[in-house]
């Protein structure tokens, strides 16, 4: 399934699922590099203050961000992306931390939650962002799933934690998994593609392979207990279109970050 637009505010683009439009209790969108005040190599919506660019460049990109949401500035929480698989629970006392005051936590990939008004915010420049939403519980959960996140089955552990915290039942999750580098694009050697099912790697030539990091994580998903009808697959290759994304490997690691944000509304 697939289903995602292209919606623009003001200067800015942005993409958005039509699967979780539905659910009006939410908002959600995945930031393009269109729309923002950054210059130079971070042009023009950088919303990472991790890259060298300038903090009140950043801060006026998240008030664009906040605009499209209906949000605060002070409502965005922030992972701290190491690639890991770890997952964690975010309430009312993590308003803010990572954008308006600091992280009392390392080696985060993921985030879920119940609370209404937190931003869970997770940042991309070709990993793939994967949104979860719970209709039956009224939970979500955001996480970033590069190779590794992939392999260590991230996506997995946010199903898993989701059940834990809140009773969620795969069956009721809906799963989207974003703008991301795609097949054709993501070349990695045999010490990476090894650690993945055969079903989402093809040989180029001798250790040097393609992998599908969307197939990849829908087998993650679907091993999940997650339904096929509920999983909706990107439409978008951050690789392939560098004009509309940041890309690492398109743009040689000289680029912004883009951002996946997921609100309970409140």
């Amino acid at each position: 399934m697939k289903g995602s637009r292209i919606r623009q505010k003001g200067e800015m683009k942005y993409i958005v699922y039509e699967k979780l439009e539905e659910m009006e209790w939410i908002n959600h969108f995945f930031s393009t590099r269109i729309g923002g005040v950054s210059k130079g190599v971070y042009q023009s919506w950088n919303l990472s203050f991790q890259r060298g660019d300038k903090e009140e460049s950043v801060r006026e990109n998240f008030r664009r961000a906040a605009e499209i949401l209906g949000t605060k500035e002070e409502d965005f929480v922030f992972t701290d992306q190491t690639h890991t698989n770890h997952v964690r629970i975010v309430e009312e006392g993590d308003r803010g931390k990572g954008m308006v005051k600091p992280k009392d936590y390392k080696e985060v990939d993921g985030f879920i939650t119940n609370t209404k008004g937190l931003v869970l915010t997770t940042f991309y420049a070709d990993c793939v962002p994967l949104f979860f939403v719970d209709p039956v519980h009224k939970a979500i959960g955001l996480s970033h799933s590069g190779w590794r996140g992939t392999a260590d089955e991230i996506g997995r552990k946010t199903v898993e934690k989701m059940g834990e915290a809140y009773g969620t039942e795969p069956k009721d999750l809906i799963a989207v998994i974003g703008p991301s580098i795609c097949g054709n694009c993501y070349e990695v050697g045999w010490d990476v593609g090894k650690r993945f099912p055969l079903e989402a790697i093809a040989q180029k030539e001798e250790n040097s392979y393609y992998l599908d990091l969307w197939k990849a994580n829908k087998m993650v998903l679907q091993k999940s207990g997650i339904p096929d009808k509920n999983i909706v697959m990107p439409d978008f290759c951050t690789c392939c279109h560098k004009e509309l994304f940041y890309s690492h490997r398109a743009m040689g690691g000289k680029r912004g970050s883009l951002a996946a944000f997921l609100t309970i509304k409140s």
